[in-house]
């Protein structure tokens, strides 16, 4: 079945259709600017945009960069306070004329993508799906099963500050961090969650993730680590496989 995914991220909106049984993209990913401020009327006409630029009327799997539940944003994450209550399910049908949209959790969709047909396909245990870019995204997968909205990003780290302002590829950029001096602070992160959660692996997303080779010999962490296999495709093809399986 083909499914349009779109993943909503800090930075940047992106969006391709994807054969849902596969992962397999059937169309060159199309990327906008996240608007600045992301209010909730800004994003939401950046998504007609998307679909205007696909010619699509079907279901639309879609990535949300915080906390979603049954289709309602619980907190801001990294854009505007304003999203706070709001159905972003129904917004995003509003504005582009009754089409179904479905979403959840960033972290959470692209795990769906890698477990289900990526890099934690058949692996026992707890997998945490890490997705790396404006804040740091966590999907935690117990024996192939989602356990919803875990946001490892917002544990605190010093000062009252939350580790993904420390350990986030943002944070890299922000503070032009060689990958040595960045992945030392991602160590950290993945130390400390190895601590609270004991898990069997960690797959590893975002844009950074194409870099790994790069930044892994600074990774302490005795816990297997894997490259998504979709690499920072993985929450639009997760997304395309969330739409598939609600809409039916």
């Amino acid at each position: 079945m083909k499914v349009l995914g779109i993943d909503i991220g800090g930075s940047g909106i992106k969006a391709a259709i994807v054969n849902t049984k596969t992962g397999e993209l059937l169309s060159e990913r199309h990327r906008i600017d996240t608007p600045k401020p992301a209010s909730p009327k800004a994003v939401a006409k950046v998504i007609k945009q998307m679909l205007n630029y696909f010619e699509w009327t079907g279901p639309v799997g879609c990535c949300f960069p915080t906390i979603i539940v049954d289709g309602q944003c619980k907190h801001h994450g990294n854009l505007s306070k304003d999203w706070v209550g709001v159905k972003v399910d129904k917004l995003f049908k509003k504005e582009c004329e009754g089409t179904p949209f479905y979403v959840s959790n960033d972290a959470d969709l692209a795990g769906v993508a890698e477990i289900n047909l990526g890099a934690g396909k058949n692996v026992k245990g707890k997998v945490f799906v890490i997705t790396l870019g404006t804040g740091i995204g966590s999907g935690l997968f117990y024996n192939g099963q989602l356990i919803p909205n875990v946001e490892l990003g917002h544990i605190y780290h010093t000062n009252g500050e939350i580790i993904e302002k420390f350990a986030a590829d943002s944070a890299r950029k922000r503070e032009k961090l060689s990958l040595a001096e960045w992945a030392k602070r991602l160590d950290v992160f993945l130390n400390h969650v190895k601590i609270l959660h004991t898990p069997s692996m960690y797959i590893l997303g975002g844009g950074i993730s194409k870099k790994y080779d790069q930044f892994k010999e600074h990774l302490t962490v005795d816990v297997p680590i894997e490259v998504a296999r979709f690499k920072n495709n993985a929450g639009i093809i997760g997304a395309a496989m969330f739409a598939r399986k609600k809409s039916k």
